[in-house]
């Protein structure tokens, strides 16, 4: 009987927790191209803090290990001998919101390397309905010689993963799964049905679980649009928009969408992608495309609230001194990937203000590359004339807010988390 192996392409945000949930049962090897990476995983410490380092180093092994465990590698080789490989890279878009389906095509060039007859090559990555079949097995036929659903197979089972959530881990999500034969979507399935407490759905073909997932945050987004309308409405009309949702929330089927900046690498992405796949079938996706042009809009519309507010209380704007709190994406969570906390920093800059950032989580080097911006992780020793909260990590609730404002001063706050008596405005 062959002993179920696991490959798991990509160690990151997705990757790495469900290598670690597969090492508890199965031999799971990680691969990653980024060796630092790799190094960082085998001495036990997850920079993303998705994984504690203890329960990490619970599952880690060497690479000569025959059972459990797992072991991370950059080095090809080590993944020759799995007969299950789960892709689970980034599927970013481009400066004009098109998809980027390039980590995702070389992933399936370096399974295609290794792929024998036999094998099973799972896809994670969020893609619009079709892309497996129509993109990557392609790739994975062309690179490795084989003839799909004769010398290999493949499914597709969308991650879940909600970066920072300690409650809502990955085996406490339940999984759609599917694969490309009736037999296949049943093997995939019972895999993951060992692992996930939560249990699974076997959707019937891959597109149907691709669309099911690049739905998921579709809806959240237009959702999360609709109420970043009603709060810029409200605003006009000096109505408190979370008193209005908490008002209409004693209504037992009301939604409980809150205002805010949509950032990171699903919400603010996966619509882009069904709207790609729509226009290319002579669609436009009308709604779709409205909720994404409003949120991509919040972060020029809090600069421009958080002006007002200072020109009303006789503050200049320009070489003000503004301390935005928090850079990345969401709260308690290091990651900064397609955050939209700057676009207003970069919004306020552009009125001559002078902006410092501070967020205990982002790494200052991570902001640096992927934004040019300059952020700290240990608050400034200096006063402010004006403080917008972007992100609610927990240490922004603790903070002596008088001490870091000015005599006259401007606190606005994103996401309505600061006493009412402290705060000037906010969504």
């Amino acid at each position: 009987m062959c002993v179920t192996k696991i490959g798991i392409i990509g160690l990151g945000y997705v990757g790495l927790p469900l290598a670690r949930l597969f090492a508890t049962k199965y031999p799971v090897v990680g691969f990653d191209i980024n060796q630092e990476r790799v190094n960082e995983l085998m001495k036990g410490h997850d920079s993303t803090l998705e994984v504690e380092d203890s329960t990490l180093q619970s599952v880690l092994c060497d690479e000569n290990s025959m059972g459990k465990g797992l072991f991370c590698s950059s080095d090809i080789q080590d993944i020759r001998d799995c007969n299950y490989y789960i892709i689970t890279v980034p599927t970013p878009v481009d400066k004009n919101n098109r998809p980027v389906l390039t980590p995702l095509i070389k992933a399936s060039e370096t399974v295609g390397r290794v792929l024998k007859k036999g094998d099973i090559v799972v896809y994670e990555s969020t893609v619009y309905p079709g892309a497996t079949e129509d993109d990557c097995i392609p790739v994975l036929e062309k690179v490795s010689g084989l003839v799909f659903n004769q010398d290999f197979y493949a499914g597709y089972s969308p991650e879940r993963i909600n970066p920072g959530d300690k409650s809502h881990t990955v085996e406490k999500i339940l999984k759609v799964t599917s694969g490309s034969t009736p037999e296949i979507g049943k093997k995939i399935d019972n895999l993951y049905a060992s692992v996930i407490e939560a249990g699974t759905h076997l959707a019937p073909t891959i597109k149907v679980a691709e669309a099911a997932k690049v739905i998921e945050n579709s809806q959240r987004d237009i959702n999360i649009a609709f109420v970043n309308e009603l709060s810029k409405i409200f605003g006009l009309m000096n109505i408190n928009t979370h008193d209005v949702l908490e008002a209409a929330g004693t209504k037992w089927n009301f939604l409980p969408f809150k205002p805010g900046l949509v950032g990171g690498h699903c919400i603010g992405v996966d619509p882009y992608y069904l709207a790609q796949k729509a226009q290319e079938y002579g669609y436009h996706p009308e709604i779709i495309l409205a909720g994404r042009r409003l949120n991509d809009s919040m972060g020029d519309y809090v600069a421009s609230e958080v002006v007002k507010l200072m020109i009303h209380k006789d503050i200049k704007v320009r070489n003000a001194a503004i301390l935005v709190l928090g850079i990345t994406f969401k709260e308690n969570c290091p990651d900064v990937r397609n955050t939209k906390a700057v676009d207003v920093v970069n919004a306020l800059k552009s009125f001559g203000a002078s902006v410092d950032i501070y967020d205990p989580w982002a790494n200052p080097d991570e902001v640096d590359h992927e934004y040019n911006l300059l952020s700290t992780q240990k608050l400034p020793e200096k006063q402010y004339d004006t403080i917008v909260l972007t992100v609610a990590h927990k240490e922004f609730e603790v903070l002596s807010y008088s001490k870091l404002l000015k005599e006259t001063h401007v606190v606005y706050d994103v996401k309505n988390v600061l006493p009412s008596d402290l705060k000037d405005g906010g969504l």
